[in-house]
């Protein structure tokens, strides 16, 4: 069996030392190890105490996930943990690193625990889908409190020993070396007189508890705004409320048991595990190994400070790298900084940073007017309009002042970043920083490799990326790269679904409703219609070239309608408020431009909104694939999970689309070709390929 619990004796103390690296999770040797070492503690008369810890980093990271699905070996966690309950000798757990999930639970189920201050513990499971199933919804409301537990476990976050020890999980931390501190904890319990502590016999909490119902409804307005559409978080709401009104742990433990086994066999769960590998798993290039050589990056630049230099400003003083960023006028330079200024004094207001903490970050941030003050930065960011030809003059100037070795980054949403490339003298030094708007809250970095791009420019924007907080996706180079592309498909649906007999609200209350953040009109009413109203309009473009999906959007902005900056887009929005209410006049604009193009309206049902909003997506996923823009179908669903809202509990576009089957997706993409036309209906080479052998996305993972 996998793993091992060491157990050694000092005077009249037991240490069990669970070792198995890297992080030392719950497998079956750790969990016979752990019978085994209580068995033989209680066994020997000398032995007046136990502690418990871990080898390494790490107390107990948690579940061994490679188990789930296999039959266990060696007894279960509840019987490991009945035993060490059932211990007559006090047990003190010593947090050496992280103790995670079943790793806290355990934890839990000992009389004492002391921290090192630089111990994590969490309790992860709402992410995967799942509860904490060893107990933790019931030990955890007796020790803190039900309104405590709740916010802890519904979050999955982890905290430090110091909060830990604050909240009461932990009743010391203990400075210099932990198991010499245990030790002298341990002996003076013994000296003393300590009593056992069983959690699962307190009532103090829960019964103060069972007076205040409202805890409950507040968790579940919590956990509707923060978690919509997840299954897992009614569930371990349901469990806390058993933990306070049931009053027997027994039976807490059942429903526990009950919830955990919904959770187990609900389709989230799978979905949520493969979002789970997949952030891990994209992090791998193959043709990148993880010992390339990275530089440091001790120094950044962002050319322009508006919305998106700004933000990826942020980013760099928010990891505390400084940041010079430069824009062509003061006027401009000085709009800019006063935005980043009041974006941290939100923070303050909200109590998520302090007025020391904006300083410091505002101390990292330097503005210029002048690139010859860029000439130190270890990474320059431009990040100005996308029009590859004012980008292609920018590098031409970055490169005559950037220093030998500084990786050169455009944030271009979808423009060529070899021809950037090609203007300086240094290509392989040239690389694709695509940050999501607002750069320095959206999670997802795309990284886009050129022809030339060497790999070291490559491991270390990565690395940068990890370092901002970003999950970087390495992509291509290809005009919309991963992300941009698949959705070009999406929107141009939403626009033909409309004419031909939805309106703008049912499509949008159906992706809604399939969990994505907002519909794609309540998105073009938040970005502005003008916008792209304005580039046909200096284009030249003449009203009968406009495609017809951009034909409402047009006539919305000649009635000076261009969304939530006028209060009046698609939608109305009364005055200070983002939320948006339909317009009757807006269904007889459509109406009319239906009647206009000569396309005759019908009634269009949900299934098929749904539908051919979302295959298109999977269509043009399959040519990414294809093509080697994305290197697997996880890389994809990242992208669109972190920077365009997919709802993680579906997995992913690519999950998601094996989860419906390719041959039904193969079936549907023929039959809206010849019911509506286009290329948007041919399917993919790659997709009739799968769906013919009765394959799968995943079947590419490797």
């Amino acid at each position: 069996m996998k793993g091992t619990v060491h157990y050694s004796v000092d005077g009249d103390l037991a240490i069990m030392t669970v070792d198995n690296p890297p992080v030392n999770p719950l497998s079956g040797g750790v969990r016979q190890g752990l019978a085994d070492g209580v068995g033989a503690a209680l066994s020997d008369n000398a032995i007046k105490a136990v502690i418990l810890t871990g080898a390494g980093r790490a107390f107990i990271a948690g579940a061994d996930i490679s188990e789930f699905g296999a039959k266990p070996e060696g007894p279960s966690l509840h019987d490991c943990l009945a035993r060490m309950e059932a211990s007559t000798k006090p047990i003190v757990a010593a947090l050496n690193g992280t103790a995670f999930g079943g790793g806290l639970e355990v934890a839990l189920c000992c009389d004492y625990r002391v921290a090192a201050p630089s111990a994590p513990v969490g309790l992860p499971e709402v992410k995967l889908g799942l509860l904490p199933g060893a107990g933790g919804t019931q030990r955890l409301p007796r020790l803190i409190g039900a309104e405590k537990a709740l916010d802890f476990i519904l979050s999955g976050d982890p905290i430090p020993g110091p909060m830990a020890k604050e909240l009461g999980i932990v009743d010391e931390l203990i400075e210099g070396d932990l198991l010499d501190g245990a030790k002298a904890f341990a002996r003076d319990l013994i000296a003393t007189g300590g009593p056992l502590r069983k959690i699962r016999d307190e009532a103090d909490k829960v019964m103060a508890d069972r007076a205040d119902p409202e805890i409950f409804t507040r968790a579940r307005q919590k956990a509707s705004r923060r978690s919509r559409g997840h299954f897992a978080p009614e569930q371990i709401i349901q469990c806390v409320e058993a933990a306070v009104n049931s009053g027997d742990f027994t039976d807490g433990l059942a429903v526990e048991a009950a919830r955990f086994a919904q959770c187990l066999n609900h389709p989230q769960r799978a979905a949520l595990i493969h979002v789970f590998f997949s952030e891990r798993e994209v992090a791998k290039i193959p043709d990148v190994p993880r010992d390339t050589a990275t530089s440091n990056i001790e120094s950044a630049a962002v050319i322009g400070c508006g919305t998106m230099g700004g933000g990826i400003t942020m980013c760099f003083a928010n990891a505390g790298i400084a940041v010079t960023v430069l824009e062509m006028n003061q006027e401009a330079l000085d709009r800019g900084l006063g935005v980043i200024k009041r974006n941290y004094d939100i923070q303050v207001s909200r109590g998520r940073m302090t007025d020391t903490d904006v300083d410091a970050r505002m101390s990292l941030i330097t503005g210029t007017l002048q690139y010859a003050d860029l000439a130190r930065a270890d990474v320059i960011v431009e990040a100005i309009y996308e029009n590859i030809d004012v980008k292609v003059e920018t590098f031409k100037k970055i490169d005559e002042i950037a220093k030998p070795g500084a990786i050169l980054a455009s944030n271009t949403s979808g423009l060529d970043i070899d021809r950037m490339a090609e203007a300086t003298s240094r290509p392989g030094d040239v690389i694709g920083l695509h940050f999501f708007s607002p750069a320095n809250i959206m999670r997802l970095l795309e990284v886009v490799r050129g022809k030339d791009t060497d790999k070291t420019t490559i491991a270390t924007s990565m690395k940068l990326a990890k370092t901002l907080g970003k999950i970087a996706v390495l992509s291509g180079n290809a005009p919309g790269f991963i992300g941009n592309r698949m959705l070009a498909g999406y929107t141009r649906q939403a626009g033909e679904i409309i004419l031909q007999g939805a309106t703008p609200y049912q499509v949008d209350n159906v992706l809604l409703g399939f969990g994505m953040p907002m519909g794609p009109f309540q998105m073009n009413d938040l970005v502005g219609l003008d916008l792209g109203w304005r580039a046909r309009k200096l284009s030249g473009m003449r009203p009968e070239d406009v495609p017809i999906t951009a034909r409402v959007a047009d006539k919305l902005c000649e009635l000076e309608r261009f969304g939530q900056k006028t209060n009046r887009g698609y939608y109305i929005y009364p005055e200070g408020s983002r939320a948006g209410q339909p317009d009757p006049e807006v269904v007889e604009i459509v109406e009319q431009t239906s009647a206009e193009l000569g396309i005759e309206r019908s009634e269009v049902d949900d299934d098929e909104v749904l539908k051919r909003c979302l295959y298109p997506m999977i269509n043009e996923g399959a040519r990414i694939l294809e093509a080697g823009i994305a290197i697997r179908p996880c890389d994809i669903d990242i992208v669109y999970i972190n920077g365009y809202g997919f709802p993680e509990v579906t997995g992913g576009p690519m999950f998601w689309a094996d989860q419906q089957g390719l041959a039904n997706i193969l079936a549907d993409l023929e039959r809206f070709g010849e019911l509506y036309g286009g290329d948007a209906w041919t399917p993919a080479p790659l997709l009739t390929k799968l769906a013919t052998e009765g394959s799968s996305f995943a079947s590419l993972q490797g």
